[in-house]
């Protein structure tokens, strides 16, 4: 069994190419258009696609069929293939080309060398749930229960933190002692609480630890 490495990625310009312009193609679309360059390949869309192409979020290239030598052409910038098509040989054989030229997999009928994981997003904060693909379900089921702890306002504690870190930089030489103030802050009911009025407000306890 493949042990996968959790890693946070910088997607910007890099090309994610689906294959397949069904309901689980719009899906991936959806989620990477927004971190990364797509492209669909298929014989036809749906219709949010073709939405998401109108808006100019995605490219669409339509194709009467498909064989290795046109997958090989396609695969040219891919960073990462989605082989996502209702024909499962047909994905085997995507799958197995875009491998051969070293170029990343995500599987939907399979495990591939990505795994997308349940996500959590908190402004900055991003948590990512998986179960190795054994259980979506539970991945989900994991993801709601931790949005019930990882609440909005650790988004704001989070750039209470930075902002408050270069603060320090030029007010204390210490490191260590850096340390236990923004510690110190964390665990400051008093601040979590003053969230709920204001940012402003939980700033301004925080910067008594300064004091």
């Amino acid at each position: 069994m493949s042990v996968f490495l959790p890693l946070m990625l910088d997607l910007n310009e890099k090309e994610i190419l689906i294959f397949g312009g069904g309901e689980v193609g719009e899906r991936k679309a959806s989620l990477f258009c927004e971190h990364a360059k797509v492209t669909v390949v298929s014989k036809e869309f749906t219709p949010g696609l073709t939405r998401f192409h109108d808006t100019g979020r995605i490219k669409l290239i339509k194709v009467k069929d498909l064989h290795e030598k046109g997958i090989s052409t396609f695969l040219k910038n891919a960073f990462i293939v989605i082989p996502a098509t209702n024909d499962a040989k047909l994905n085997e054989k995507i799958a197995g080309i875009a491998k051969d030229s070293k170029i990343l997999v995500n599987r939907v009928d399979d495990i591939g060398d990505i795994l997308i994981p349940s996500v959590i997003r908190r402004g900055d904060i991003v948590i990512g749930i998986s179960t190795g693909g054994q259980s979506p379900a539970l991945s989900k089921y994991i993801r709601q229960k931790t949005e019930e702890v990882i609440t909005p306002e650790f988004a704001q504690m989070s750039r209470l933190q930075n902002e408050i870190r270069e603060v320090l930089k030029s007010s204390v030489n210490d490191q260590k002692k850096r340390k236990e103030i923004l510690w110190s802050i964390i665990n400051d009911n008093d601040v979590w609480k003053a969230f709920e009025e204001s940012y402003e407000k939980a700033y301004m306890k925080a910067s008594k630890h300064i004091m």
